[in-house]
């Protein structure tokens, strides 16, 4: 089989991509020119929509950095360079718009600095090129389903946790949101009580108890409270409502998950009964 190349033109210069045979679920790119080292892509999920595989992913590296990490020797640098650098970039679809959108990972050297400009540049160019390339392969179906299956336990897991953490969130808001009204009406009740005291003794005490001044002022006064409980129980329910479709959302992602593992599970053979082989057996012998 004939390996695939890319030419990669980067502030750098330019970098030849060299794809080699597909293994399972990734593609790994040897890199030359201005570049050296390799570059893995692999299948993963929408960053969106944690149950479509339908994005690509390019590690700085020959290993799946989500998975495992590559000894510091072994990756990418410029040619001129000896730094090496991790990180990733995720190609993936976008309905609203009519080119793949790119999400790119924190880029560092091998000692944890931040690359220069032209550096971050010409490394997030040839992790572009070799996920835009694996994204065009005709077994690009075949990588997103061994990813698929290679994932969705960790997935399960997280989005199990994830929808009951939202869940319990939304509880607490709700708690808050009750707690709030009571609150609200003594506080209330309270700014009443001391202007009546005002009332009948004006005294600068009584009156900053009483003004509505700044948090940084005076954080305790009446009126401040009574301002902060007014909203306190709206700004908690809209928070609530916001954890239960969070919940929602990832419970969904979830089932579809699991649903697309049940589907894509081989049916199992039916073996005979114990009371079909003899029956079996004298059938296989009358044939011969």
């Amino acid at each position: 089989m004939t390996s695939e190349s890319l030419t990669v033109d980067t502030p750098a210069g330019t970098v030849r991509a060299t794809a080699g045979p597909r293994q399972d679920d990734a593609v790994v790119f040897e890199l030359g020119g201005a570049m050296r080292g390799s570059v893995h892509v692999t299948g993963t999920h929408h960053p969106h929509h944690w149950d479509q595989f339908t994005a690509v992913r390019a590690c700085l590296g020959p290993v799946n950095a989500y998975q495992t990490t590559a000894p510091d020797d072994a990756l990418p640098r410029l040619t001129r360079s000896r730094t090496r650098y991790h990180g990733s970039l995720t190609l993936y679809p976008d309905d609203c718009a009519d080119r793949p959108q790119v999400s790119v990972y924190p880029m560092t050297s091998a000692d944890g600095h931040e690359p220069p400009e032209k550096t971050a540049a010409t490394l997030t160019a040839v992790l572009r090129a070799c996920a835009a390339h694996v994204a065009q392969r005709d077994d690009l179906p075949v990588i997103l389903d061994v990813s698929r299956q290679r994932d969705t336990a960790a997935l399960l897991r997280f989005l199990t946790w994830s929808a009951a953490h939202h869940q319990a969130e939304a509880a607490r808001l709700e708690r808050e949101a009750r707690a709030a009204h009571p609150a609200r009406r003594a506080a209330v009740a309270a700014w009443w009580t001391v202007a009546r005291w005002f009332l009948a003794s004006p005294h600068p005490v009584l009156l900053l108890m009483l003004a509505d001044l700044p948090y940084s002022v005076l954080p305790n006064s009446l009126a401040r409270t009574v301002a902060v409980k007014q909203w306190w129980a709206p700004y908690c329910l809209t928070a609530a409502a916001r954890e239960h479709e969070h919940a929602r959302r990832a419970q969904a992602e979830a089932d579809s998950l699991r649903a697309q593992q049940r589907s894509r599970r081989p049916a199992r053979r039916p073996q005979p009964s114990a009371h079909a082989a003899p029956h079996a057996a004298r059938l296989e012998l009358e044939m011969s």
